[in-house]
């Protein structure tokens, strides 16, 4: 998968993190910046847990826990 592959990814890993953290989000275009920074996140924490992804399904549902992960942690510091 290339990079705009990537990209497209992580926009709809932002979407859903916005829909998983329902009043936690931020907004559709901040969602989806998320989103794109999030796989980046999922992509460090899963290799810190020695786990690997295989295809688009697997690579989404990374991208998806990293923004969420991050959707969260924001959330903290936006109180």
């Amino acid at each position: 998968m290339g990079l705009l592959g990537s990209i497209i990814i992580g926009i709809i890993a932002g979407f859903l993190a916005g829909q998983i953290m329902k009043g936690r989000g931020f907004g559709l275009i901040i969602n989806l910046i998320v989103g794109i920074i999030g796989s980046l996140l999922g992509g460090w924490i899963f290799s810190l847990l020695g786990l690997a992804v295989n295809g688009v399904v697997g690579t989404l549902l990374m991208s998806t826990i990293g923004a969420v992960v991050l959707l969260w942690i924001v959330s903290l510091f936006n109180r």
